[in-house]
């Protein structure tokens, strides 16, 4: 997950103080500027980051899963890194190889052809003794890091991001996506971000279509749960029930700090 600027707030420009009627007041104007700020602000992702951070390694520090690597049991293999690429889904074979084209030769570049292998299954052939221990080693480099950012953007926030704009659903709404595209993906399966959304949107109209936010980002969420109870591995739904639930039913659509939430029974808090 990413390098992040400055707060939201020092975004917003004063709006000069004048006595003619025909001025825009100055509340419309910041309502605008407001209304046009994404996940994809600084500030915001760096929001994003830290709530799916605490989510897939109960912590807010999510620079320091750049290093982070296990498997987790859930048949997917290897899980590594700041969004959770993973040795049987394709996206860590992804992300191994970009890094190898921007740097030839690295620690990582000798397992490209047991990572093919194993690409689709759960197994760890010509992975294991030492990929973990490589991984650990490869993470200390920040061109490794980069090439880590650059694939989370490329294959999981940007559409994201890019989905809720052309929904208009505003920055939790985004987040919701990303959330969702982190966990499950966007293949083909019933449970893929996708279909998650095609499910929601049976249910309700985002705002493009004239429907009401808050109602499609219930019904997205009900999508999302039925998803996650498909899968063991994914069956408590606390990050959905305990998080993204709880800043809805506050109306914090444009997800403003302070933020205070519970995932699998931790609490967390961004001031």
């Amino acid at each position: 997950m990413l390098a992040i600027g400055a707060l939201l707030g020092s975004a917003l420009i004063a709006v000069p103080v004048t006595a003619h009627a025909t001025a825009a007041p100055a509340p419309t104007a910041q309502a605008s500027v407001a209304a046009a700020v994404g996940l994809d602000d600084p500030a915001k992702k760096e929001i994003a980051m830290k709530i799916v951070s605490s989510a897939e390694n109960s912590s807010l520090d999510w620079k320091a899963q750049y290093k982070y690597i296990e498997d987790i049991d859930d048949g997917r293999g290897y899980t590594a890194g700041i969004i959770g690429f993973c040795s049987g889904t394709g996206d860590m074979l992804d992300l191994v190889e970009y890094y190898t084209q921007i740097k030839p030769g690295n620690v990582l570049a000798k397992y490209l052809p047991a990572l093919r292998k194993v690409d689709g299954s759960d197994s760890h052939a010509g992975l294991d003794p030492n990929f973990t221990k490589d991984w650990a080693k490869a993470a200390q480099d920040a061109d490794f890091k980069k090439a880590q950012d650059r694939e989370r953007d490329r294959v999981y926030f940007n559409p994201a991001v890019n989905q809720g704009k052309a929904d208009g659903v505003g920055v939790l709404g985004q987040f919701m996506y990303y959330d969702a595209i982190v966990m499950h993906g966007d293949g083909g399966d019933s449970t893929s971000f996708r279909n998650i959304r095609k499910r929601a949107l049976s249910k309700a109209k985002p705002p493009s279509q004239g429907g009401n936010e808050t109602a499609y980002l219930n019904a997205f969420l009900d999508a999302r749960v039925w998803a996650m109870k498909q899968e063991e591995a994914h069956s408590d739904t606390s990050r959905v029930d305990t998080a993204q639930r709880v800043f809805l039913k506050k109306g914090n659509l444009n997800l403003n700090t302070p933020l205070d939430w519970k995932v699998y029974g931790d609490s967390f808090h961004i001031g």
